[in-house]
């Protein structure tokens, strides 16, 4: 494989994993979000449970378990897309690296 080639390959992988690191990075974050969010539902949905007054259940619900529930909901779907961008990103990587290697042993033989 041509220098030039090989550099310019390089230069990509480098520039893919660059960017799948940043998904990464987000990635962990939304993950420890989706968690706390986990476990706020879950203890609402405790304290709900435990409570018997109409009022303060309705309270409960609309003030803490509706927003907590979506926004988990919301983090679901969005760690979704980051783990399919990151696949994606990876499989940049690999290709980049298998056509670099195959690319040396051409030259090899």
């Amino acid at each position: 494989m041509e220098t030039n080639v090989k550099d310019a390959l390089t230069e990509w992988k480098e520039e893919m994993l660059k960017q799948k690191i940043e998904l990464d990075e987000e990635y962990e974050r939304v993950k420890n979000e989706l968690q706390i969010y986990s476990y706020k539902s879950g203890i609402t949905k405790q304290v709900i449970q435990s409570t018997i007054n109409d009022e303060i259940i309705e309270t409960i619900k609309t003030t803490y378990q509706i927003p907590f529930v979506e926004k988990y909901d919301e983090l679901k779907q969005y760690i979704r897309i980051l783990d399919e961008k990151r696949k994606v990103f990876q499989m940049f990587v690999d290709k980049i690296e298998k056509v670099s290697e195959s690319g040396e042993n051409d030259s090899v033989k």
